[in-house]
Parts: C-alpha cells; sequence; structure tokens
C-alpha cells in the first residue's frame, strides 16, 4: 500500500522552514518509497521533493478558517487529488524523535492521540480524549468525516467547536489510539514544574518517542530563540540545545 506522509500549512504562523523540517526528518526516520504532501496556501520557500496541493475550499467564514483546525478535514474526502493508499498526518510544530514505520504499522482504521488523563497517568482508565496533532488514516475509507461537516459546517462548528471533538463524534466505527509512549506531549511530560523552566532546560524525549507534539504554546520554534518563552507560571528560558540542535541538523533557521 502506498504510504504518504501529510502536513498542512495556511496562514503567516508557520513558515516554510517548518515543511522543510519536517520533510527532512520524515525522510531520515521512515525507510522504503512515500510521498511528502503539504496542502498550502502558499508554496514560497518550500524545499523540492515535498508535494504541494491547494487546500480545497470549505466555504468556511474567515474566523472559522483560522480557529479549530476545521481544514484538516478535507483529507477525508473520498478523492482528494491522486492520493491513495495509508495516510500520516502530522502537524507542523511536530518533532519527530524516532522510526516512523511503526506509526504506519500500528493496528487501528483512524488513530489520533488520547489526550485524556490517561497520556499523563498509564493508571487514569479515562474515557479517552481525541487530538489530531498526529493521525493516520487511510484515503478515501472515511468520506462521511468530510461530508457530514460540509452538510452543515456551521451547525457543526457551533456544536463541537473544533474538529478532534467533531471527529471524535461524527466518525464512522470509533477511532483507536496511539500507544502513549509513541507520541510525547512537550506539555505535559517534558516541561519543567512551575517557575523551573527559567532555571531548567525541558527534558528531551526518551527512546521510545516518535513523535513530540506541540499543543499550545510554546512552539518548536520558540525552544531555539533566545529569552523566555511559554505562558505563565510555566515559563523557559533561552535556547534548548537538543531543540536548537533538531532545528539545525534538518535545515532550519535559528536567526
Amino acid at each position: 500500500m502506498e504510504r504518504n506522509v501529510i502536513c498542512m500549512k495556511w496562514g503567516t504562523l508557520y513558515g516554510p522552514d517548518y515543511v522543510n523540517v519536517l520533510y527532512n526528518v520524515v525522510r531520515e526516520n521512515l525507510s522504503g518509497d512515500f510521498r511528502f504532501i503539504c496542502l498550502t496556501d502558499d508554496t514560497t520557500g518550500i524545499v523540492p521533493g515535498v508535494e504541494t496541493f491547494p487546500i480545497p475550499d470549505m466555504g468556511l467564514s474567515e474566523f472559522n478558517w483560522k480557529k479549530g483546525g476545521w481544514a484538516k478535514l478535507t483529507v477525508f474526502q473520498r478523492e482528494l487529488y491522486d492520493i491513495t493508499g495509508r495516510c500520516l498526518f502530522l502537524d507542523l510544530d511536530s518533532i519527530v524523535t524516532g522510526p516512523l514505520d511503526v506509526l504506519f504499522e500500528a493496528p487501528g482504521d483512524v488513530l489520533v492521540i488520547d489526550s485524556s488523563e490517561n497520556w499523563r497517568n498509564p493508571d487514569a482508565n479515562a474515557e479517552p480524549k481525541a487530538m489530531t496533532s498526529i493521525f493516520a488514516f487511510t484515503a478515501g475509507q472515511h468520506p462521511e468525516v468530510y461530508d457530514k461537516f460540509m452538510a452543515d459546517h456551521d451547525g457543526m462548528v457551533a456544536k463541537y467547536r473544533i474538529e478532534q471533538v467533531y471527529l471524535q463524534g461524527e466518525i464512522d466505527g470509533g477511532l483507536a489510539y496511539w500507544p502513549r509512549e509513541w507520541v510525547v506531549s512537550f506539555k505535559w511530560h517534558l516541561r519543567q514544574p512551575v517557575l523551573m523552566g527559567l532555571v531548567k532546560h525541558p527534558n528531551p524525549p526518551g527512546p521510545q518517542c516518535r513523535v513530540l507534539a506541540f499543543h499550545g504554546e510554546p512552539r518548536p520554534i520558540d525552544l531555539v530563540h533566545k529569552g523566555i518563552w511559554g505562558i505563565g507560571p510555566h515559563w523557559g528560558r533561552g535556547r534548548v540545545p537538543w531543540a536548537v540542535d533538531y532545528w539545525q541538523r534538518y535545515g532550519g533557521d535559528i536567526g
């Protein structure tokens, strides 16, 4: 089955460096043939080797277009350009830390992060809560995700607020979840306790981690710049060596 890694870039929050770094690190961590695809409204600065396509128009208001990640639902269309096979979607603010083949081979139809208390505490036994910073699916197999939304997008936005809650509520057959050690949260697993980040760098991801997810602030680029980053009281300070090494190694500019 063909394998695809898909990312999405719109607006100005994330520059082309994010796409290029992600492409370079995926090339190192995924064996065999694959396509790397960026759905975007601006191809400027994106390196050769990345296939680019426009983000399909969903008819959303400007506010809803910019909020909630709704554009991600376009990947579930019955036919999206010429994309076929198994797909791994990565948010641009993901850091790849290990081999990705297992993410394609993991059992489950549509796999997402369980961002409930289970992510932080393996003994929590909480109801799973979907997060789509990283998710896997097979192209064309769940068109109902896109079709239901497009039939009443204003109503669905009002009901669910963000796309990952909508996905969990409306996908046929439910979701499967990544093993918690494969996808690690910077916020929950690596940053220092309150105020300690001002005097001590965040921990590096462990050996079982495949993808490091950033949700909210800080973003990866913040960790390679000087000064204070994050949101109080969870501030951090200064350039984080392992983040700087990653960004530079895979072609990013630290300024």
